[in-house]
């Protein structure tokens, strides 16, 4: 069983930054690929992006490529987001998950964290 805890979310204004962070607490965090999906109100969870096991691959929905990037340090059990240039349009709940193949399906997802709130104001 991977636990899962996100940090770093929060309010930031339009065109500013935040950093997500997502500790897995299982020690073969490295045979995981890990997944960041979003949930504004009313919306279904959307994918935003995934890293491989081995940080060596990485995929972005269309939404935030180019101003989010994924990373892991496997030797801290961590994945992390970096948003740039945030729109009021990135608001939502933002959950890490893991699986074990990068994929921008949900279902492909074993384990999922319990979300941090990020707000956009304009």
């Amino acid at each position: 069983q991977v636990q899962l805890v996100e940090s770093g979310g929060g309010l930031v204004q339009a065109g500013g930054s935040l950093r997500l962070s997502c500790a897995a607490s299982e020690r073969t965090f490295n045979n995981y690929a890990m997944g960041w999906f979003r949930q504004a109100p009313k919306k279904e969870r959307e994918f935003v992006a995934t890293i491989s096991w081995s940080g060596g691959s990485t995929y972005y929905s269309d939404s935030v490529k180019g101003r989010f990037t994924i990373s892991r340090d496997n030797a801290k059990n961590t994945v992390y987001l970096q948003m740039n240039s945030l729109k009021p349009e990135d608001t939502a709940v933002y959950y890490c998950a893991a699986g074990r193949w990068s994929n921008d399906d949900s279902k492909a997802y074993n384990y999922w964290g319990q979300g941090t709130q990020v707000t956009v104001s304009s």
